[in-house]
């Protein structure tokens, strides 16, 4: 049964929110981002975050039933700000529904501008703090690290597609190799970017820079 604060269900299964189910729906999401990352993941149960924004933990459950729900929309939300700013700084635009439909502006993307953009992301400690203690709060939870696999899954998805755009001719399981390999370096760089593992240097971010766009394209 739907909510008051919903409608039809829009493309993707998502619920269709009413203008003022919407922006309550961001508020929850601001809140369940200020305890994660000012508070920490050990903190972030329901009824703190629901705390946060000024409600009953009824309302916030009206939106998210579970945790792992809120998770999941925290980072897809994380997410899809970071392909918006991909679209802006390179033109490359990625289809919300389906992750495997990149769409640049020219034939061919300039990975070099897709692996600034990537990287530049890292330079915000809020953000990397929210990666890091979702990432915690899935080493001890289940149902958070199903969400965080998906999330994964998807990004993997949007990366492999931007390799078999460059490069057409090589096999699909090269292409998921080398989308997988590049998430992988681009997280583990972003703890020592960002100095949670240690320290930075212009050395290191010239040659994660240089390995990244290989990855993609070479």
């Amino acid at each position: 049964m739907s909510g008051p604060a919903e409608g039809e269900r829009a493309a993707g299964g998502k619920p269709r929110l009413t203008r003022q189910g919407s922006i309550r729906r961001t508020s929850l999401l601001d809140a369940a981002e200020t305890v994660l990352v000012d508070k920490g993941n050990a903190s972030a149960s329901l009824r703190a975050i629901a705390d946060a924004a000024g409600i009953r933990i009824g309302h916030l459950q009206h939106y998210f039933p579970t945790r792992a729900d809120l998770i999941k929309a925290v980072l897809e939300r994380a997410l899809d700000r970071s392909l918006e700013r991909l679209a802006d700084a390179t033109g490359l635009r990625v289809s919300p529904d389906d992750p495997s439909d990149i769409r640049p502006s020219q034939g061919r993307a300039d990975t070099a501008d897709v692996v600034a953009v990537v990287l530049a992301e890292q330079d915000d400690p809020r953000l990397v703090r929210l990666y890091v203690e979702v990432w915690a709060l899935a080493a001890r939870d289940d149902d958070t690290a199903r969400v965080v696999r998906e999330f994964y899954q998807r990004y993997v998805t949007h990366v492999a597609a931007l390799v078999r755009l460059n490069r057409p001719e090589w096999p699909a399981d090269l292409c998921q190799a080398r989308a997988e390999t590049f998430v992988a370096l681009a997280e583990g760089a972003a703890l020592l970017r960002s100095g949670i593992v240690g320290t930075r240097s212009a050395a290191m971010d010239a040659e994660l820079a240089r390995q990244a766009v290989r990855l993609l394209s070479a």
